[in-house]
């Protein structure tokens, strides 16, 4: 349920109704807006018939029933839009923000080089992996440490925030010393125990959807770390499995992108690399990802994909995300047939620069 406060309600008529909410059997989660306060009450153990009592109390305008199972998660219990601040880089806000870099490290020449390619192309963040969930257990892993200590370096010299997989929750602490924002990977989207330590951390933490997670699922993973008290989350949509053939590694769900913005108030990413396996439709698909709606994207860069240890066929090479990105800037026109299809409606914006949406 969510007890929505009147306009003007006072701090003690909304300590009254947490206190009740409490005494009801639930667990009290406020959201303050800049006019009232919303109030949610999640549990399942307490009495439905006592909250919706509720509305008789001093300063509550009305108490309405969370119409969906991800109820912290959910746009009912948050007003606006929420921004995740990595770094001092703000995701969900008014600019499209890029995640760039390679899929592991592999050496300080590699990362160095992708970092500084990135950067001077306009990425906002820089990724790379330290430890590596692979498929068959003789495949490169990654380089542990060594890796997470070349990406702090690489973050003191361009300035770009870290994004690095955390795959373990014994792992927490270590990466949490050296990244800025701990990834989810799609593995491990319903990991329950790595989500309720997650949910513990002062770290942002990036949730990807699982390749055969529906919408629900994944919104569901984010509800336990909001439950757990961690209210920094941005979604990735990376792509699901499906019969497609062509592409080499998933199909890019771009209507969960819009379907996952609409039911909640979290910002939404996609990672048209993972959500492809093919550098040749990356760019018209991170078009198509910032002009349904999404708040960012996630690229895999690499300086020579042919010799990639991992992931080489949908990395790009540094020239060719430099033009992506200027890609990015131009003009995305109308396709809809609704008024002058030369007429672009603006839309987000990415690092200062217009991006239109159709």
């Amino acid at each position: 349920m969510v007890i929505n406060m009147a306009a003007g309600a006072s701090e003690a008529e909304l300590q009254h109704v947490i206190e009740r909410v409490k005494e009801c059997g639930f667990t009290p989660h406020v959201t303050r807006g800049s006019e009232r306060a919303i109030v949610a009450a999640v549990g399942s153990g307490g009495s439905r018939a006592a909250l919706e009592a509720l509305r008789a109390a001093p300063g509550v305008e009305d108490v309405v029933p969370i119409a969906h199972p991800f109820k912290l998660v959910s746009r009912q219990t948050h007003t606006g839009r929420t921004q995740v601040d990595v770094g001092g880089v703000i995701i969900g806000g008014a600019e499209a923000v890029v995640i760039a870099g390679p899929c592991s490290v592999e050496s300080r020449e590699q990362l160095f080089a992708t970092a500084r390619g990135v950067k001077a192309a306009g990425a906002s963040l820089l990724r790379g992996g330290a430890y590596k969930p692979r498929t068959s257990p003789y495949d490169f892993q990654g380089l542990g440490v060594e890796a997470l200590k070349l990406l702090r370096e690489a973050r003191e010299e361009t300035g770009l925030p870290v994004v690095t997989e955390v795959m373990s929750t014994n792992d927490i602490p270590l990466i949490s010393e050296y990244a800025d924002m701990l990834q989810v990977g799609a593995r491990n989207m319903q990991n329950y125990d790595l989500l309720r330590q997650l949910a513990k951390s002062e770290k942002p933490v990036l949730l990807k959807r699982g390749p055969s997670a529906t919408i629900k699922e994944w919104l569901l993973a984010a509800e336990y770390l909001l439950a757990g008290g961690n209210a920094n989350v941005v979604l990735c949509e990376r792509g699901i499995k499906t019969f497609e053939t062509e592409m080499l590694r998933n199909t890019l769900d771009l209507a969960a992108v819009a379907l996952a913005r609409e039911l909640s108030h979290l910002p939404v990413i996609a990672d048209p690399s993972h959500g492809t396996g093919r550098r040749d439709v990356i760019a018209p698909a991170s078009r198509a990802a910032l002009a349904i709606g999404a708040d960012g994207l996630m690229i895999e860069v690499h300086p020579c994909p042919e010799r990639a240890l991992s992931d080489g066929a949908q990395s790009l090479k540094l020239q060719e995300f430099a033009n992506l990105m200027d890609g990015l800037r131009t003009p995305i026109r109308s396709v809809a047939g609704v008024g002058n299809p030369d007429a672009p409606v603006k839309g987000q914006r990415l690092n200062g620069d217009s991006v239109y949406s159709v």
